[in-house]
């Protein structure tokens, strides 16, 4: 039966080499590690744009980042390398420009697929759009523009399935490299409040030295690196994305092969349609809906070895419908999966932050099992039934308490979870991982069973 449950281990996330190391800040970073600096962005009323820094172009106001520090190889030391980013937003959109020095032909960059760009150098902003020192965007490019996004969350590492809809252009210089980003409010998630306090990171990587820098400064003295973001002032009145999509799909299909069975010719005809909204509401909350979903476009799974059959293989989400927030769905002990939702005919997905509330929320079917079934099986043509809850309450530094329940129906039988987590930061390089998790399962012959997990970590 497709469990839709699953507790592992958590082994521990790793933050991506180059993607996770810390920004450096705009006016000189403080010799502290816990000094938090502040940037005030400007707004303008023409948008950068590259050309503007390859031909030194007058621009309008912008805030300068500069002097950023090393969090590898040397914590704390000078660059070896000058790096200067210009900011600035206007009513849709935010902007930073990299200028990044280097020795002539030194700086590696491919032009690769989107998101393969471990082998290059890396510059990259880090957006805690909530200021909650939890989470934040990961937007990333090499010197050519190809991009990387993803979402960075305290305790759980990078989730770089995320994607979402931005603009970037790099260009190679003599003496290094610029690159562009533009960022549309749109496609980010903040608060309704008319003034936005953010923090940020902006960092580089230098593949060839295996080097990261970062401004403002962030040090690997420090567990986690978003409280030690600067603080981003400026953006006010920011204009209300009024996020609504619908993503309409039809196909018709029509086949003539020879059914050696017979055998003789046969005429086949396949219609299948649907459609996948999404709405946003108060630039915060997340609601995504789905009718028939056609998944048949979405990146193809790479190849994974399965020579130790024990164990289940874990395929990453790439379908559009559950990759938005899919963090607020995780736990210290993963106990949701989404892979194994595989054919779902109707669906709703409601995500997002209310003040200092997480919130995520899942109901949809799955028709896949009872397709499965043989004909004379009396549960053949069924659907499962399968709801979601997380709700996690953040208070103090970096610490929360959450709450997970999972439940899986299909015919008679059923699957229940239910789980408590919590994540203490005790102190600046201290934190306590704990959860407790009960699960109830009833089978289709009619047996019973139930178990216990508990975990912890320091």
């Amino acid at each position: 039966m497709t469990q839709i449950v699953r507790a592992c281990a958590l082994v521990g996330a790793l933050l991506a080499a180059g993607l996770c190391a810390q920004p450096a800040v705009a006016q000189r970073p403080a010799a502290k590690a816990n000094s938090i600096p502040t940037l005030r962005i400007p707004r303008v009323s023409r948008a950068p744009k590259i050309e503007d820094f390859l031909g030194r172009k007058p621009r309008e106001a912008e805030a300068v980042a500069t002097d950023f520090r090393q969090r590898d190889p040397g914590d704390g030391t000078a660059a070896s390398q000058s790096t200067t980013a210009y900011l600035s937003y206007d009513e849709k959109n935010l902007y930073i420009v990299f200028v990044c020095k280097d020795a002539p032909g030194k700086a590696r960059a491919h032009l690769a697929k989107r998101e393969d760009i471990g082998d290059d150098d890396q510059v990259a902003v880090y957006l805690d759009t909530f200021h909650d020192r939890r989470h934040a965007y990961i937007f990333a490019t090499n010197p050519l523009g190809v991009q990387l996004d993803g979402i960075l969350t305290e305790g759980q590492g990078n989730d770089f399935s995320f994607d979402t809809l931005w603009h970037s252009d790099g260009r190679l210089t003599p003496d290094g490299f610029v690159v562009w980003f533009s960022i549309p409010f749109k496609s980010l998630r903040f608060s309704p409040d008319d003034v936005q306090t953010w923090g940020i990171a902006l960092d580089r990587v230098i593949i060839r030295s295996n080097e990261v820098d970062f401004w403002p400064y962030v040090t690997r003295r420090v567990e986690g690196i978003t409280q030690q973001f600067a603080t981003l002032q400026g953006l006010d009145h920011l204009s209300p994305s009024h996020n609504v999509q619908f993503i309409p799909y039809g196909l018709f299909a029509k086949a003539r092969f020879l059914d050696q069975s017979i055998p003789a010719f046969r005429n086949t005809d396949d219609e299948r349609g649907g459609m996948d909204s999404k709405f946003v509401f108060h630039d915060a909350l997340t609601l995504d809906t789905t009718v028939n979903p056609d998944f048949s476009q979405v990146e193809s799974d790479e190849p994974q070895v399965t020579v130790d059959q024990r164990f289940e293989v874990f395929f990453p989400e790439k379908r559009p419908f559950f990759i938005e927030n899919a963090g607020y769905f995780q736990t210290p002990v993963d106990l949701f999966f989404s892979r194994t939702i595989a054919d779902p005919q109707f669906g709703a997905r409601l995500t997002g932050k209310v003040n200092r509330w997480a919130v995520a929320g899942l109901l949809i079917d799955d028709r896949a099992k009872g397709k499965s079934l043989p004909a004379s099986n009396p549960n053949h043509g069924d659907r499962a039934g399968i709801g979601v809850v997380r709700v996690q309450r953040e208070f103090g530094s970096q610490s929360s308490v959450g709450m997970f329940v999972s439940s899986r129906d299909f015919g008679p039988s059923s699957n229940r979870v239910f789980s408590l987590d919590s994540r203490i930061k005790l102190t600046p390089n201290w934190v306590f991982n704990g959860q407790a998790a009960r699960s109830y399962t009833h089978s289709l012959t009619g047996s019973q069973m139930a178990g216990s997990y508990y975990y912890g970590d320091m």
